[in-house]
């Protein structure tokens, strides 16, 4: 891989893994209610299962969306339903993780490492950035080693460009420590992870 290549792939994984998407949105709201050492599965998870499928995409996953349109379409409508499940979720959720659910209620935890590396065989967008990466970055004279090099470093640069949002998440607990605030945080994240929806199905 050339210097140029390089600090492109660098540039593009920065870009695309740091704004927001379904990852971010939800590490942003699992930072304010469980704070960053309990969101740390969560983050290794989105890393861990992104480097997943882009090696699988790299290897030919990705050419069956491109060969059978209707795949796509199928990924788009599951993916969006799970989503808005998720983001119903969170919406919902009313209080920080050192408090003390509701009585009779199952109290609420972060996303564990092996949901967060499943779900983004149902993300949308990391379809886009690794069939994307796959795609413009690997040099077909050597296809697999220029595959496994896109991989590994899309991946080491994901892990810190979305754990961001964990720890900002993390900051904001001191200030939506008070209920109502926290209340309408929730809301707010629920609706923004919904909102992604529009960009996904366009």
């Amino acid at each position: 891989m050339s210097s140029e290549v390089f600090v492109a792939l660098c540039l593009f994984a920065v870009t695309t893994s740091v704004t927001p998407g379904p990852n971010n949105i939800m590490l942003l709201a699992s930072g304010v209610n469980f704070g960053l050492r309990r969101t740390l599965p969560h983050t290794l998870g989105i890393s861990s299962g992104f480097c997943v499928l882009l090696l699988s995409v790299g290897l030919g996953l990705g050419f069956l969306f491109t060969a059978f349109p209707p795949l796509q379409v199928a990924l788009k409508i599951f993916g969006s339903l799970y989503i808005l499940y998720l983001a119903l979720k969170i919406a919902a959720s009313r209080s920080l993780s050192k408090q003390d659910a509701p009585t009779g209620s199952q109290p609420s935890k972060p996303m564990t490492f092996i949901e967060a590396a499943l779900f983004q065989w149902v993300n949308p967008k990391a379809w886009v950035m690794a069939i994307s990466s796959m795609s413009l970055y690997t040099a077909p004279a050597q296809p697999y080693r220029s595959m496994f090099a896109v991989a590994i470093i899309f991946s080491l640069i994901n892990w810190p460009s979305c754990s961001v949002w964990a720890v900002f998440g993390m900051a904001l607990r001191g200030f939506l420590a008070h209920p109502v605030r926290l209340k309408w945080f929730n809301i707010a994240m629920g609706a923004l992870l919904a909102a992604s929806i529009v960009l996904i199905l366009k």
